[in-house]
């Protein structure tokens, strides 16, 4: 099964343009969404969930029309938004029974066999009879991609999911996905470049709701080698390297400031060729559409 988004566009009402003729194809596995704030990735990510109209263009999962098959699509689908409450005073177990239920799953015997196996699946087994309002951050996301997970979806989305976890949390939650990612088709919104190079074959850059690159981090980081240049130059110079060059990094070590800058050929003036990275790649595709440099 593949989801196919096919000139995807989106204006809201006050004219802004969330989303401009976005097409990608995206098989059963780990796919990333990468994007600065912004971007058009929660507009696009609502629009598959089928939590919000396009203004045009087509969505189909296999074999369904995602824009129009509302019901049949959310049958098949797990969401887990980049925020989502939950009831602070009621069990985990408890929880994922009663949205068990809501998603229809109305055989007790099979409903507690499903609650029982997500929460071992997601390792909080151990912690079941535990309110929600106990949970860490991280506990609490994986508590998300269980609910997300019931009723076995044949599409997985999960938005910006890693933020504000520890890097313990975080790497538990990068197998968990890559798990999940094995026998689904998961689509990870993020703006976390670690994260898509960890867990993604394949990812997109959106920015300004436009595609900038598809395809898989190596081939990202290889149409990167020899344009990387980099040298370190005092920090009150930096507003005229900007203007000459075209920064795509910057660390600020020992009062000296390293900047990373692209350029087809080589720049001059001291530069050294870097090895590429894929933030490079990141940071170069959206600041040639946004016309800035983030730093």
């Amino acid at each position: 099964m593949e989801l196919i988004i096919e000139n995807l566009s989106k204006t809201y009402g006050n004219g802004v343009h969330a989303l401009n003729g976005v097409s990608l194809t995206i098989p059963q596995g780990m796919f990333g969404l990468l994007g600065p704030n912004g971007a058009g990735k929660s507009t696009l990510m609502r629009t598959i969930a089928t939590l919000q109209d396009a203004s045009s263009g087509s969505i189909r999962l296999g074999d369904l029309d995602v824009l129009k098959e509302h019901n049949a699509v959310r049958r098949q689908l797990g969401y887990l938004p980049q925020e989502f409450g939950v009831y602070p005073r009621i069990s985990a177990e408890v929880m994922l029974d009663h949205i068990a239920r809501l998603k229809g799953i109305a055989d007790n015997s099979e409903r507690k066999h499903a609650v029982e196996a997500l929460l071992q699946k997601v390792n909080l087994w151990d912690a079941r009879k535990r309110s929600l309002g106990t949970y860490s951050g991280g506990m609490k996301q994986r508590f998300g991609i269980a609910q997300a997970l019931l009723g076995n979806p044949k599409l997985l989305i999960v938005d910006e999911p890693t933020a504000g976890l520890d890097p313990a949390e975080r790497n538990r939650f990068y197998n968990l996905l890559s798990e999940i990612g094995e026998s689904t088709i998961v689509i990870l919104s993020t703006h976390i470049v670690e994260d898509v190079q960890t867990l993604c074959k394949r990812f997109a850059i959106i920015c300004g709701g436009e595609v900038m690159y598809v395809g898989t981090p190596h081939e990202a980081i290889h149409m990167m080698d020899g344009k990387v240049w980099a040298k370190s130059i005092p920090k009150q110079e930096m507003d005229a390297y900007r203007e000459q060059y075209r920064v795509i990094a910057t660390n600020l070590s020992e009062g000296m400031l390293y900047i990373r800058v692209a350029s087809d050929e080589n720049p001059g003036n001291g530069f050294a060729p870097a090895k590429p990275t894929l933030e490079d790649v990141y940071f170069r595709a959206i600041s040639e559409k946004m016309d800035l440099v983030f730093l």
